[in-house]
């Protein structure tokens, strides 16, 4: 790739987001950034991993902490006080572990609020992966085979709730809102190698201009 360009796909539940991501940083020859962000963020805070994998992608609950630092986080300082919720600590953390990413080169990064973290990068493609709610069933059904329909639709509710929660704490804005993103696309329609396919042609000829 001629210059670097840093892609982040937000998804909702089910729509094959991972998955996309994947076959995208494949197709380009690229690294993707998921799970090691938590493995690199413990590390980095010299936090114990297990811990703030129960804390990926959930916001903190504590009111007078959130009133006390305002409603984004990322402006602070990195100070640890002693009453400094492990779910901010573990946002602090992966958005300086996204900004390294960002620095080494070209990758794909799954969540966490990178299309904001990363909002002044010059080379960025922010990307919002959604679905129909029986093509997200369906795909969760497959994975999950000992859930009942009705277990998968809350499965499906609540995680969608959880990472919204989430995007909406720490960054203002909202999450799924189209003008957060420079695409949304629908898996249901393309499916998730056609999806991961037109992701990879607009990734080619964003660095080509």
């Amino acid at each position: 790739m001629s210059k670097n360009l840093i892609i982040t796909i937000a998804r909702q539940y089910g729509s094959g987001g991972r998955e996309i991501g994947q076959m995208v940083a494949k197709e380009l020859g690229i690294p993707l950034y998921d799970k090691e962000l938590i493995t690199d963020a413990a590390a980095k805070g010299n936090l114990n991993e297990e811990v703030l994998k129960s804390a990926d992608e959930t916001c903190a609950n504590s009111l007078l902490y959130t009133l006390a630092m305002g409603s984004n986080v990322l402006g602070s300082t990195m100070h640890f006080g002693y009453k400094m919720p492990i779910n901010d600590k573990l946002f602090i953390l992966q958005s300086d572990v996204i900004k390294e990413y960002a620095k080494q080169g070209s990758c794909v990064i799954i969540g966490r609020c990178a299309d904001y973290v990363l909002r002044e990068y010059p080379n960025l493609l922010r990307l919002f992966v959604y679905g129909d709610l029986d093509h997200r069933q369906e795909r969760i059904k497959q994975r999950h085979p000992e859930l009942k329909s009705s277990q998968v639709i809350d499965v499906i509710n609540k995680t969608d709730k959880r990472r919204s929660s989430y995007y909406n704490f720490y960054t203002g804005n909202k999450w799924g809102k189209y003008d957060n993103y420079d695409m949304a696309i629908n898996s249901s329609t393309l499916g998730i190698e056609g999806a991961a396919h037109l992701i990879a042609a607009c990734a080619k000829r964003f660095i080509e201009e």
